[in-house]
């Protein structure tokens, strides 16, 4: 990790809170010159810091409020059962995080569905036909206490 200095981890806090600050407003925030904050706001942009800007979608108004977490065991762990296993993942939109994890189990998928008879057809037409698939088990979310993208800044 390259150092930051102060400065620049009040723009990598400021832009995480809200990205579409203008050049203008963050420069305001920071006590910087519009033209200083741009130059530093590209170099963070350029070296990895700042991976993009996106808008956060209300799930519920789009159809997809309940949130499913889902545990899946491979049938075997290869590095061809896992290759065919990401490249399904990746391919479908539906499945909005995959982690591959140490412990009981190999993936930790996160999906949003409209409610629970849309799981049990994506389960049917989708999940249970990935690569490798031996067993899973489905976690239903009934309340979402905390759901944040944020990473600390100091």
């Amino acid at each position: 990790m390259q150092d930051l200095d102060r400065i620049d981890w009040r723009i990598l806090g400021a832009l995480q809170e809200d990205g579409r600050l203008s050049n203008l407003k963050l420069a305001e925030l920071v006590g910087l010159s519009p033209t200083a904050v741009l130059a530093r706001t590209q170099r963070l942009q350029r070296d990895g810091y700042i991976l993009g800007f996106e808008a956060r979608l209300n799930p519920a108004k789009l159809g997809r409020g309940m949130a499913v977490f889902v545990e899946v065991h491979l049938d075997r762990t290869t590095p061809n059962v896992f290759d065919a296993f990401k490249a399904a993942v990746q391919a479908n939109a539906d499945i909005m995080e995959c982690h591959l994890v140490a412990g009981g189990f190999d993936y930790l998928l996160k999906l949003r569905v409209a409610d629970m008879a849309a799981y049990r057809e994506f389960a049917g037409r989708v999940l249970w036909q990935l690569p490798g698939v031996r067993e899973t088990r489905t976690y239903a979310v009934m309340e979402e206490v905390k759901e944040s993208r944020g990473l600390p800044v100091p």
